[in-house]
C-alpha cells in the first residue's frame, strides 16, 4: 500500500540475502507509487487495489510473461526473512517431493511468538511441521504447476479465505500442501480485526467457501454454522491481509 517502505527495503535485504542463485524479486503496488528498491527489485505498479487475490493474480501473469520462474513465493512487506538458507531449503524441499505443491511458513512476532491463527492445522503446535490443508497468506510458496493447473486466486474474495479456496483446488487436483516450522517470516504481532472490513469479508467468504466446495446438501448447515460461531465470536479462521 505504499506506507511501509523502511520495512519493505529490509524484506528486499533478506532475501538478497539469502544463498545460492537470486530470486528474481518483484513487488507489487496496488494503486500507490513505489519508492527506489534497492537489491534489483522489479516495481509494478497497478493503477488500482485489486485485494489481496487479485494482486496474486497479477504478479503471477508478470513472472509468466517474463518466464523462467518453477516457484513463486509471496512475502509480506513488513516482514523479513530471518534465515540465509530459506530459499535453499525451499529448493530442497520441491525437489525431493515432486508432488508437493505449496510449501506455507511459520510466522512468528518480535518475541519469536506465533500466534493460535497463525498455525495451520489442528493441534497447534507452531513448532510441528507437517502435511495441512491450507497456508497462510503472509508466507508460503506455490510451484507454478499448481497455478497452471487450478487457476488463479477468487478475485472476488478481495481479502480472507483466498488461500483456503485455493487450496481446497489443490489438494483436489492431487497435490499436496506442508506446513515447514523451521522456514520463519518475522511479522510483527497484529489483530486480524484491525482491519474494518474483517467481520464482513470473513463471514462472507466462508459462505462462499461452504457454497464452492462443499455438496449442495450441506451447504445450508454449514452457512448456519459459520454464522453461528461468528455471532459468538469465536472465529479460529482468518486471512492476511497484504499491504
Amino acid at each position: 500500500m505504499g506506507d511501509r517502505e523502511k520495512e519493505l527495503q529490509d524484506l528486499l535485504d533478506s532475501v538478497a540475502a539469502q544463498e545460492g542463485d537470486p530470486a528474481t524479486v518483484v513487488v507489487l503496488a496496488q494503486g500507490v507509487t513505489l519508492p527506489h528498491l534497492r537489491n534489483g527489485g522489479v516495481g509494478v505498479e497497478l493503477p488500482e487495489n485489486l485485494g489481496i487475490p487479485g494482486g496474486r493474480n497479477a504478479g503471477v501473469r508478470w513472472l509468466r510473461e517474463h518466464g523462467g520462474v518453477d516457484v513463486v513465493l509471496i512475502l509480506d512487506d513488513d516482514g523479513l526473512l530471518p534465515q540465509t538458507d530459506t530459499l535453499r531449503l525451499l529448493r530442497e524441499a520441491f525437489t525431493a517431493t515432486p508432488r508437493l505443491g505449496i510449501v506455507g511458513f511459520r510466522i512468528a512476532d518480535e518475541d519469536g511468538i506465533s500466534q493460535r491463527r497463525h498455525v495451520p492445522h489442528l493441534g497447534g503446535a507452531a513448532l510441528v511441521s507437517g502435511p495441512v490443508t491450507t497456508f497462510l497468506g503472509g508466507a508460503h510458496a506455490i510451484r507454478m504447476q499448481v497455478i497452471d493447473e487450478v487457476g488463479d486466486f477468487p478475485t472476488q474474495f478481495f481479502y480472507a479465505h483466498e488461500e483456503t479456496d485455493f487450496a481446497s483446488r489443490a489438494l483436489d487436483t492431487g497435490w499436496g500442501i506442508d506446513y515447514r516450522a523451521d522456514l520463519v517470516l518475522t511479522h510483527p504481532r497484529t489483530e486480524a480485526a484491525r482491519h474494518t472490513v474483517y467481520y464482513r469479508n470473513t463471514g462472507r467468504n466462508r459462505v462462499w467457501l461452504a457454497k464452492r466446495h462443499l455438496p449442495a446438501v450441506l451447504v445450508p448447515v454449514a452457512v448456519y454454522t459459520l454464522v453461528s460461531c461468528a455471532g459468538n465470536g469465536d472465529s479460529k479462521l482468518v486471512g492476511c491481509l497484504y499491504v
